[in-house]
């Protein structure tokens, strides 16, 4: 992850960020955020994020840092990522775990830290008509979802752990000896009880 803007240190918050971040990333890792350009905000900032051949691409900007800039930002980090050897990126599991890549990661942001610089501006106005597909969400709302799904979770869960008799096979061989007798036992009281009333 990378900070956009704004250097952060723990007294201002990039602990509880960073610990956005590691949630986004199981969402992503989950399916149950779309693999694809995204803008998640958070109080006054936002994660943007994109996801491509596999690898997720975020970082955390200012809410008032252009998102066609912070998208440009993620697909030069992808171009740059695009020239390791696949090899070496399929052998990592933990995120923040590709420290080679640091420097170029430096590199790319120091281009866009000024969004008023000359080549930040024609990239914000090249391609004025074509807007980024960018999908946008709440973190409240991704927390929200990931609450819900939880606790349905855990209700499934629950209901089956209550009452395994009913799933398990010892019911259907009760079931299976004990209906015809039943069948049996409730005919002939009917017979009887006819019987005895005519």
């Amino acid at each position: 992850m990378d900070y956009q803007g704004t250097i952060y240190d723990e007294e201002d918050g990039s602990i509880t960020y960073k610990k956005h971040a590691e949630f986004l990333l199981h969402e992503i890792s989950m399916d149950a955020l779309p693999p694809s350009t995204t803008t998640v905000f958070l109080h006054h900032h936002c994660f943007n994020y994109m996801v491509r051949n596999g690898v997720c691409f975020i970082t955390l900007c200012d809410a008032s840092y252009p998102r066609k800039l912070a998208f440009h930002y993620l697909q030069d980090l992808q171009k740059e990522f695009d020239k390791v050897d696949p090899e070496l990126v399929n052998q990592i599991t933990e995120p923040y775990s590709f420290v080679k890549f640091d420097h170029i990661i430096c590199n790319i942001r120091r281009q866009y830290i000024d969004t008023r610089t000359q080549t930040n501006l024609s990239k914000l106005n090249a391609d004025n008509k074509q807007e980024l597909d960018i999908l946008t969400e709440e973190m409240s709302v991704v927390v929200e979802r990931r609450r819900r799904s939880d606790i349905l979770v855990r209700m499934m869960k629950a209901h089956k752990s209550t009452s395994p008799i009913w799933d398990s096979k010892t019911l259907e061989i009760i079931a299976a000896k004990w209906t015809p007798i039943t069948i049996i036992f409730v005919v002939a009281f009917v017979l009887l009880w006819s019987s005895l009333k005519a």
